[in-house]
């Protein structure tokens, strides 16, 4: 079998149960299965669809980012508590737990990766803004 490159930006890593990793065309599925690696270039708000917060109740996620810098809001857990935020800068990820809603904010054009098990993930409007 020839070992040929991957464009992370145009394909998602599917991470099978099995073992066995494959670029495919990049869709999330909440259906999916195994663990999915997903690069993203991003110029603003609407491409990390910041007006929803997100949650993937099937695994942790990581959030990195590789380039640029992004914020890492947590939602309130008790109604009157303050969004908590994570700055990260590039170069630096943060692990979101599973179970936990959360969304991202740009502070400039970035590039970054997240690793989840898209299985059971969901995103909800955001109320807010």
């Amino acid at each position: 079998m020839a070992i040929t490159p991957i464009d992370l930006y145009a394909s998602f890593l599917h991470l099978r149960q099995d073992g066995q990793v494959h670029a495919e065309q990049p869709v999330f599925d909440p259906e999916r299965d195994g663990w999915q690696v997903m690069t993203f270039h991003v110029e603003n708000d609407a491409d990390v669809h910041g007006d929803h917060w997100e949650i993937h109740t099937a695994a942790d996620e990581v959030v990195a980012c590789l380039t640029g810098g992004i914020r890492l809001y947590l939602r309130p857990q008790q109604p009157g508590d303050e969004e908590e935020q994570i700055k990260l800068a590039a170069g630096t990820a943060a692990v979101v737990p599973r179970g936990r809603w959360h969304r991202i904010a740009l502070d400039a054009p970035s590039d970054t990766m997240s690793v989840t098990v898209p299985s059971g993930s969901r995103l909800e409007k955001r109320t807010e803004t």
